[in-house]
């Protein structure tokens, strides 16, 4: 009796693959390109935040502000707590004109990094 052998399928690349790839893209001036691959990543792992990010800036690259605005409202409901998050919605709002809600945003981006400083324990002081 002969082995049976068995075929393996090769894996889909990882969300992080997929982002180092949107990187790569972003890096060499293909912004929609670069969307692809983040939003590929997204699809393969919504929680991998980077991509989101990576998507962000990318969308703004290619100067789809409007998208990136509803990308990092996304992302801000997905990670609330996160001051970058808040911080990549104010970018995206400034460059788009929004001023106001982008200065709102700062300020939460401000607001939840300070919240993240007073939770932290106490640095030592380099001081005598």
């Amino acid at each position: 009796m002969t082995p049976k052998t068995q075929v393996t399928q090769p894996s889909a690349p990882t969300a992080e693959v997929l982002s180092q790839r949107g990187l790569d893209l972003l890096a060499a001036g293909s912004a929609a390109q670069a969307a692809q691959a983040f939003r590929a990543a997204i699809a393969a792992d919504p929680a991998y935040y980077e991509a989101h990010h990576g998507l962000i800036r990318a969308l703004r690259d290619a100067g789809r502000l409007e998208q990136s605005i509803a990308v990092a409202l996304a992302l801000v409901a997905l990670t609330p707590h996160d001051p970058l998050a808040h911080t990549a919605l104010s970018i995206c709002l400034q460059q788009a004109g929004h001023v106001p809600q982008a200065e709102a945003a700062a300020a939460r981006a401000r607001v939840l990094e300070w919240k993240i400083q007073l939770q932290s324990p106490p640095q030592e002081s380099s001081l005598p």
